[in-house]
């Protein structure tokens, strides 16, 4: 019940992030790692525990989604499902000790992209050519197909690295990239639980908990949002991105 209790506040704290500002993922690996899940099962499951909110993103953004696009949308839910799917695979070939030495750099690289990835963004939709029409071909594809991998393997700061992708393949609609972002996130994110949970990979009841606490904090979060300033909670979470880099590197070496 203790350890429930922890993972729940935890996945609370990180909802609310995430509805504010994102980078909520930086607060459910370690809260589990703390509990004592070996890191591989803790990253799966802490992604288990924030699929809801990835669907419910992608359902409140769908009319985003309609009318033409490049690529199409059937297009990237393929992209999506195979980046993912070897995303997952990839991480269930790491052994805990190998991943135990990568999360710190993946951490850290999250954090950085976390910090300056917003500012990437505002800079390429002010230059962009609104006339330009994003890439439809082979360099679209792998980049979305990079992104889903790295979804699928970490998932930490995954919107801020699809929002600069979309950017830097010629999408300058943002409501349009919010859209294509959580619907990417939402089915890679899918077929890579799918495939934590068939190898047994997730804690189921730790992932309840905390998927429980995130819904409940997403709701709070949502309705601060108005009230708390983006770049103070952004600040919040680069310090603590930077604060878990640490430790687990202290741990790992």
């Amino acid at each position: 019940m203790l350890d429930g209790a922890l993972l729940g506040g935890a996945a609370a704290l990180a909802g609310a992030l995430n509805a504010v500002a994102g980078g909520g993922s930086f607060l459910t690996l370690p809260a589990l790692a703390m509990v004592g899940v070996p890191l591989v099962s803790a990253n799966a499951t802490g992604t288990a525990a924030l699929l809801p909110g990835y669907l419910a993103g992608a359902w409140a953004l769908r009319k985003e989604l309609s009318g033409p696009m490049s690529p199409s949308l059937l297009r990237l839910g393929v992209l999506s499902v195979l980046g993912g799917a070897a995303g997952a695979a990839l991480l269930l070939s790491t052994s805990n000790h190998a991943f135990a030495r990568i999360v710190p750099w993946l951490l850290l690289a999250a954090t950085l992209l976390f910090a300056i990835g917003p500012g990437l963004v505002r800079r390429r939709l002010a230059t962009a050519d609104n006339n330009h029409t994003p890439r439809g071909h082979w360099i679209a594809d792998l980049g979305i197909v990079a992104v889903a991998v790295y979804g699928g393997y970490f998932n930490g700061g995954l919107g801020i690295l699809l929002l600069a992708v979309l950017g830097a393949l010629g999408h300058t609609d943002m409501g349009r990239m919010n859209g294509i972002k959580n619907f990417v996130s939402a089915i890679l994110t899918l077929i890579a639980v799918a495939i934590y949970a068939a190898s047994g990979a997730i804690v189921w009841t730790y992932a309840l908990w905390m998927a429980l606490g995130a819904t409940v904090g997403g709701y709070a979060g949502g309705m601060l949002a108005r009230r708390l300033k983006p770049e103070v909670v952004r600040g919040f979470v680069v310090l603590t991105g930077l604060a878990m880099t640490a430790a687990f590197l202290l741990k790992a070496y």
